[in-house]
């Protein structure tokens, strides 16, 4: 498709969602030889960014000593779910972990029994790894938050969104291709979000990982049709454009595109 006919595509085509006047400029074609230019460095840069081997085995040494840590003393299974097995985490990522036990009568108390095996732990002076700072956040869903060696590790309990959530984008960015393109693109924009807008980090009440990543989903979803992206940097670029754009007053994004916000049931506390 040459850049005529993917110009005559994108107009008329209006997303929901837009401020008023705001949808013609997302019609803008980009330089293609230019773009390709600019994704040879924007390679390079995530080269320096993307999930190193050495670390890749030490991030799993250490979840191997936490499951044979907690199993060992709990009768449970413990399975890793979040941006570390989807290999899209920044250098500084979490570790995410969540417990199920098939035991019922054992179901309340499998928290209390994880926290005690990690307490004991951080007294061994000849442990493994080192064990230190565990929390118990007691919130919509319980969380023991800890940090193993130089990780922070979130743990949960009984919860398969997650794992449900990693093989949905697993799908997805088999979908996509290109060479992980859609990974590759969420760990532009991640770092971009992190070092750059320092609007990343739900544990602040900053914007979550994998709200992050449905965002960038809805940009393959607006513009992939379109024409085929040259590369992770014009990802970027469609997301801030697009979502400078957004009418945030009046809407959200999901799974299923921009939903307006006087639809949603009212969340207000009494």
């Amino acid at each position: 498709m040459d850049n005529q006919q993917r110009t005559a595509m994108m107009n008329g085509y209006t997303p929901k969602g837009l401020l008023p006047n705001k949808a013609s400029s997302l019609t803008k074609e980009l330089e293609r030889k230019r773009c390709y230019e600019l994704e040879k460095r924007t390679a390079l840069l995530l080269n320096q960014i993307l999930p190193k081997q050495h670390l890749e085995e030490v991030r799993n040494s250490v979840v191997s000593y936490l499951r044979r840590l907690i199993m060992k003393s709990v009768p449970c299974q413990i399975f890793i779910f979040g941006s570390v097995p989807l290999k899209t985490y920044l250098p500084d990522g979490d570790i995410d972990l969540t417990v199920f036990s098939d035991k019922q009568d054992f179901k309340n108390t499998l928290v209390h029994a994880v926290r005690g095996v990690l307490e004991s732990e951080q007294k061994n002076i000849n442990a493994e790894f080192r064990v230190k700072e565990i929390q118990y956040i007691e919130a919509e869903v319980t969380i023991l938050k800890c940090i193993v060696d130089k990780f922070v590790v979130d743990i949960s309990f009984n919860q398969i969104s997650g794992l449900c959530t990693l093989c949905f984008l697993e799908e997805v960015d088999n979908l996509i291709a290109h060479y992980h393109l859609f990974k590759r693109s969420v760990i532009l924009i991640k770092a971009w979000c992190f070092h750059e807008s320092r609007i990343l980090g739900a544990q602040h009440a900053l914007i979550s990982s994998y709200a992050l990543e449905i965002l960038v989903l809805y940009i393959f979803r607006v513009y992939s049709d379109k024409f085929t992206f040259a590369g992770p940097l014009e990802v970027l670029y469609r997301f801030l454009d697009f979502f400078s754009k957004f009418d945030w007053q009046n809407y959200i994004i999901s799974l299923w595109g921009p939903i307006p916000i006087s639809s949603l049931p009212n969340m207000r506390g009494m």
